[in-house]
């Protein structure tokens, strides 16, 4: 019997053996990114970091994580066309180990290097490792498919709360770049984990759905090399002319942040093999992305805006006693896990009755919190304006709320990916899922790069504003949408 199917006798709370391999793996993939990235824009603002300003700080954390996901869409294209899933997970994470290696070394001139690598890295393994998870049930109907991906959610938050209570606490009173090397030993152990289970996956995972023809390669490598080459010679005009800054490097990152997904989008909405039931969806699923482009938009700032916040103006203790600023970021995950578990129950449970919502509702909702998040975020700066230190609560309860709607449209919107996806696109569909991220990020690193001040009241009340609407809109136009969707809930 194929690993992974419904009937294998081995379970993992009720779903396939392998999702266990999976959830591991991404759970110490996840230690070592949120741990690092936990301590980046501290790293970035301290005088025993790089001493950067806050705007510049926050376009670099919104330019790496925007490439972070920008780069899932190559990954899943290699998952596609050159190695498999499978293989594609291992090479990742032996890269992602390196980068953070690389971070670890004392030395600022390879610090960018670093992130670049453990950039690339996540790229590689973010689609694919999605993809393999939907491998593990049988057709789109399964009905522990959404199930399936909140368990493997849970995977991703256990990783995440540890990370900066461990990874967090070393690097800001002991060592940054002993932090970062503590971030490699977590992607070692993941890869060590993921290569050992690897047998449990589904036989599919180690397929390349679409292989690449000899001559398909050799016009790939051909248009990557003078790519290279066209990126080396401008960026060696531009250094030795003495005009460099580092805006030369973001503002091109951030405007590819941008471009890059709408012209994806438009390349398979008109491709002309898809049929009118695969159009279709596509032209409902325009609407998810655009919907989670403005939530992450707003979310992913919980470890920019409102880190560089909370080291400035917030008061952090808890009854008297002061914790690392990079605690902050164990808030989410640690409700993740506690919420996760009763949302699964909960969408089973009206599933069952007929009453689950459907995901259009889901994700107007999750647009709505995240929007009043930033609403609730007003307060806690018009404390620090008046010259007081906000009471760490406030933070806390800002990431709650935005929890609560993570979890109402991040999982949900992994499973209606893999559901609604074309088949020509499979692995590929995660990487566009993931372009949200980046479209949000990106945008994000534009308005710092532009000077404006995310930590000013307009600013946040104007964002917290767009959620809200955008969260109305597509509630107001969900039936239009289902309609669209087909058969696909």
């Amino acid at each position: 019997m194929t690993p992974g199917t419904p009937g294998s006798e081995k379970t993992f709370f009720g779903h396939p053996r392998g999702l266990a391999t999976l959830f591991m793996t991404e759970m110490w993939e996840r230690f070592s990114y949120y741990g690092m990235r936990a301590l980046l824009p501290l790293y970035l603002v301290a005088p025993g970091g790089l001493h950067l300003s806050a705007a510049t700080a926050t376009a670099i954390y919104s330019v790496y994580v925007s490439l972070v996901y920008l780069l899932a869409m190559p990954g899943g294209w290699f998952g596609d066309r050159v190695w498999g899933p499978r293989r594609t997970v291992a090479v990742a994470g032996a890269v992602i180990m390196l980068g953070h290696l690389t971070l670890a070394l004392p030395s600022s001139g390879t610090f960018y290097a670093g992130l670049g690598l453990v950039a690339i890295g996540s790229g590689l393994l973010k689609a694919n490792i999605s993809t393999m998870v939907g491998h593990l049930y049988e057709g789109r109907d399964d009905a522990r498919r959404d199930g399936g991906f909140t368990v493997f959610y849970m995977g991703i938050n256990l990783g995440a709360f540890a990370a900066p209570l461990v990874i967090g606490t070393i690097g800001e009173n002991v060592s940054w770049h002993l932090g970062f090397a503590l971030a490699a030993l977590g992607m070692a152990l993941g890869l060590g984990q993921f290569l050992l289970g690897s047998r449990h996956l589904a036989d599919r995972s180690s397929v390349v759905p679409k292989p690449l023809s000899a001559q398909e390669k050799s016009s790939t490598l051909r248009k990557a090399a003078i790519w290279a080459v066209v990126a080396l010679v401008f960026y060696a005009i531009v250094g030795f002319s003495g005009h460099y800054t580092l805006n030369w490097l973001l503002v091109p990152l951030t405007l590819l942040g941008v471009i890059i997904p709408v012209l994806v989008l438009t390349r398979i909405k008109r491709d002309k093999e898809l049929d009118r039931t695969e159009q279709s969806s596509m032209s409902a699923y325009i609407w998810f992305f655009v919907a989670a482009a403005v939530f992450w938009m707003i979310y992913d700032q919980g470890g920019s805006t409102l880190s560089i916040f909370a080291d400035s103006s917030a008061e952090n203790t808890v009854f008297g006693w002061e914790f690392p600023v990079s605690w902050y970021q164990s808030v989410n995950p640690v409700l993740i896990m506690a919420l996760a578990p009763v949302f699964a129950w909960v969408w089973l449970a009206l599933n069952r009755r007929g009453k689950e919502p459907s995901t259009v509702v889901k994700f107007a909702s999750g647009l709505v919190l995240v929007g009043a998040s930033f609403f609730l975020f007003l307060a806690p700066l018009s404390i620090a304006e008046g010259g007081h230190k906000a009471a760490a609560m406030w933070l806390v309860a800002i990431y709650f709320v935005q929890t609560v709607g993570e979890l109402l449209l991040s999982p949900v919107g992994l499973s209606v990916t893999t559901k609604m996806a074309p088949a020509k696109y499979a692995s590929q569909m995660m990487g566009v899922w993931f372009l949200a991220v980046t479209a949000g990020d990106a945008t994000t690193g534009l308005l710092s790069i532009a000077g404006v001040d995310l930590n000013k009241t307009g600013i946040v009340a104007l964002e917290a504003t767009l959620a809200v609407v955008a969260g109305v809109a597509v509630w107001m136009y969900r039936n239009k949408v289902k309609e669209l969707m087909g058969a696909v809930r």
